[in-house]
């Protein structure tokens, strides 16, 4: 049990190596989830463990009383505690099966949770479809489109493929033209700049 149980951290560990991509775009509450999650497997383990060393301390004294029973003095009562000490093994090992049995709902909720789709996140499409260019807001009406602010080691290509992995169509050439002045190799961390749309025609 002690080897499945290291298994399944190990599990654990290399899912969340794998995953640190992922991490960065997962918000808060993914990762509150997530910690949940692992800290009802973590309690649920040391459980087992605790209920393991019962069940090797319960055998130990059912052992003794065998012995005593085995001699010519022993009593009435000795065969009485045989049969309590044979009823609390039994006890513990039922509640060891359902203990594993709770260990793998847990983990089958685990994978479900870490398998759907991950909500957006700052670094994600804005869910506002009607939104102004921030470089752009005084020259005109308002264009369709969606607001990015630039982060850490961002540049157009990655913001490109960023969109259109949300199925958004968009150029490295029309998030120029919808924001003028906006030089690509000088991109300032926290700057707002304009998404537009598919569709969405944008004044030059």
């Amino acid at each position: 049990m002690v080897m499945a149980m290291k298994q399944i951290s190990l599990f654990l560990i290399a899912f969340s190596l794998c995953a640190a991509p992922m991490g960065r775009a997962q918000d808060a509450a993914t990762e509150e989830r997530l910690n949940k999650l692992s800290g009802q497997i973590e309690d649920l383990i040391a459980g087992q463990k605790q209920q393991k060393e019962r069940l090797a301390s319960f055998a130990r004294e059912l052992e003794n009383l065998r012995e005593q029973a085995s001699k010519p003095t022993a009593s009435y009562a000795a065969q009485e505690d045989l049969k309590r000490l044979a009823d609390s093994v039994k006890e513990v090992d039922r509640k060891r099966v359902e203990d594993n049995d709770k260990i793998q709902k847990e983990l089958l909720k685990l994978g479900k949770n870490l398998a759907a789709p991950i909500p957006t996140s700052k670094k994600s499409a804005s869910t506002t479809a009607t939104t102004e260019s921030p470089d752009t807001a005084k020259a005109g009406p308002p264009a369709k489109g969606f607001e990015y602010v630039i982060e850490k080691n961002d540049n157009l290509s990655a913001i490109v493929k960023a969109y259109a992995e949300k199925n958004i169509k968009v150029t490295t050439e029309q998030i120029l033209k919808a924001n003028p002045g906006l030089d690509p190799n000088r991109l300032r961390v926290g700057k707002k700049i304009f998404i537009p749309a598919p569709g969405a025609k944008n004044e030059g």
